[in-house]
């Protein structure tokens, strides 16, 4: 019976209509990136280690590294390092007590996105 009492209030905002700010999407992207480089860690250990234990252990884990989802799970764990590292630098930046001003903060946004997507883009050149 609450509603009766409502009026004309509009109601809060929730996921479907508020829009998170870009600096919280990209928190919330850190996290999911620090998590998911797990999994490029991991991959990259199994490599190493078929590597050590036998020829065909080391052919077996190269072949699924460098299968098509292997290539693209790879390139998004490099991405998600590039981006945990431009986003790391920025918090530095941060803690240091600047670039707090609304402005500052969406240009560093893009930065971290447009840095983190070159150096992946500059170390997949380097190693190709």
């Amino acid at each position: 019976m609450a509603d009766v009492n409502r009026g004309n209030r509009p109601l809060s905002p929730h996921l479907q209509i508020y829009r998170l700010p870009m600096t919280a999407r990209l928190s919330i992207l850190f996290r999911i990136t620090g998590v998911g480089m797990t999994l490029g860690a991991l991959l990259v250990t199994w490599r190493l280690i078929a590597g050590a234990v036998s020829p065909e252990a080391s052919a077996t884990a190269d072949a699924v590294l460098t299968s098509g989802l292997g290539n693209l799970v790879m390139l998004g764990s490099l991405w998600a390092l590039m981006f945990h590292a431009c986003n790391g630098v920025r918090h530095l930046v941060w803690d240091a007590g600047f670039g707090f001003d609304l402005a500052t903060a969406e240009k560093s946004n893009m930065i971290v996105v447009g840095a983190s997507v070159v150096l992946t883009l500059l170390v997949v050149l380097i190693i190709r």
